[in-house]
């Protein structure tokens, strides 16, 4: 690879970079690219930590050979012991990071030392050529552990890597990494919103609805629901118990919600409010109803579970409700929230709280069952009329008919 060609290459990953490639096509076309040149790369791969919630990061996968391989993967997390820290602590990197070094190379093909179980891999399956390289990132540009962009590239040419082309390497890859970089950062925004404001929601700020006390009024079915019981299980529980349980309980809560394609917008303590959104509102209360039954059975199995390990049990209450919103930003200038807001968030939150008056998991408002096909309306039956607390007018609540349980 000559100089020119380095200069040419260099060009194109800017511009491949600011289109916004995901990283595994920059890496995948980069290697081509280098090949094109006469940079004989062979395999490679590309790795960088991130803030997610399961998720240590993701690394990246390149070779030329007809070996599948995963062009992305995620990677378990290496500070909790097990196999994943074992393996990364045998690695180059680690090595790297331990001794403060940002470029390791063995070349294989001609006596250098086989002191990684990598390099012997690299070494039986034919390669001649090996390095890694670590590019950090300083100071404030960290985030959580995404500390630098790590590579490794090999060759199985018979001359491994010349001068020129470790040259070419040295000058390219912390271009690459910058790009990679940049494509990560726009995954953990993504990744953060979701995670912390819900999908619809996060979509809408990533897309530029920041602006505070900009709101679109929507109809929606509303979910509200919290814990049995929570309030003295905490009292009776060990404190070491009471995270596990609100995860457990909370994942099946959200897991039942987006799964029927509703959207979680707020958990509070052991609440949760949803919403369901679609063109004709009776497809709305379809949708929640569905995240109802699939949570029932989803608690079941949980409860079967838990009970097995000696754990506290709860259920859940469930209140429903269908409505006119308010969906948007709400806050100050430097904190915002994007929820819903009106008098039907605040009535499905009192219907929810009457399942323990009625010793019913689920209510749903008379608006909700008169918006629902008449086949699922059959379904439910009134359990009274009732005037909920900070609702001016009384009304008829409903529940699934027992018998159909």
């Amino acid at each position: 690879m000559t100089p020119l060609d380095t200069d040419i290459l260099l060009d194109w990953i800017v511009r491949r970079g600011l289109d916004g490639v995901d990283e595994a096509q920059l890496l995948r076309e980069f290697c081509e690219k280098c090949r094109e040149a006469g940079l004989m790369l062979s395999r490679a791969l590309s790795f960088v930590d991130t803030l997610h919630p399961v998720h240590e990061g993701r690394i990246y996968r390149w070779r030329d050979d007809s070996v599948e391989e995963e062009a992305a993967t995620d990677y378990a997390r290496t500070d909790q012991g097990g196999p994943a820290a074992e393996s990364w602590q045998r690695s180059p990197f680690f090595h790297l990071l331990q001794t403060g070094g940002d470029e390791l190379r063995r070349r294989i093909g001609f006596g250098d030392a086989i002191d990684f179980t990598v390099v012997q891999e690299m070494k039986d399956a034919g390669y001649t050529d090996y390095v890694v390289f670590i590019h950090r990132f300083a100071g404030d540009t960290k985030i959580g552990d995404m500390d630098g962009v790590y590579s490794a590239w090999s060759t199985r040419h018979s001359e491994g890597f010349s001068d020129a082309n470790m040259a070419a390497l040295r000058r390219l890859v912390p271009a690459l990494a910058l790009a990679i970089k940049s494509a990560a950062l726009a995954r953990i925004a993504d990744t953060l919103v979701q995670v912390y404001l819900g999908r619809d929601a996060g979509r809408r700020v990533l897309e530029g609805s920041i602006q505070r006390g900009v709101a679109d009024r929507i109809e929606a079915a509303l979910w509200f629901s919290d814990l049995r019981s929570f309030t003295a299980i905490t009292d009776t529980a060990k404190p070491s118990e009471i995270i596990p349980l609100l995860n457990d309980y909370a994942e099946a809560v959200i897991t039942a919600i987006h799964e029927a394609g509703g959207d979680v917008l707020k958990l509070i303590g052991d609440g949760t409010l949803a919403v369901f959104r679609a063109d004709d509102p009776a497809e709305a209360c379809r949708r929640a109803l569905r995240a109802e039954e699939n949570l029932r059975a989803r608690m079941k199995a949980l409860n079967e579970r838990r009970l097995a390990g000696e754990q506290p049990i709860t259920t859940a209450y469930i209140g429903l409700h269908v409505g006119e919103v308010f969906y948007g930003n709400i806050g100050s200038v430097d904190r915002l929230d994007f929820t819903v807001v009106g008098p039907a968030v605040n009535e499905t939150s009192r219907i929810a709280s009457m399942c323990r008056s009625v010793d019913r998991p689920l209510l749903v408002s008379s608006t909700f069952a008169e918006a629902l096909p008449t086949a699922e309306r059959d379904r439910l039956v009134s359990v009274g009329r009732f005037a909920l607390r900070g609702v001016g007018k009384a009304q008829d609540l409903f529940t699934i008919d027992p018998a159909l349980l």
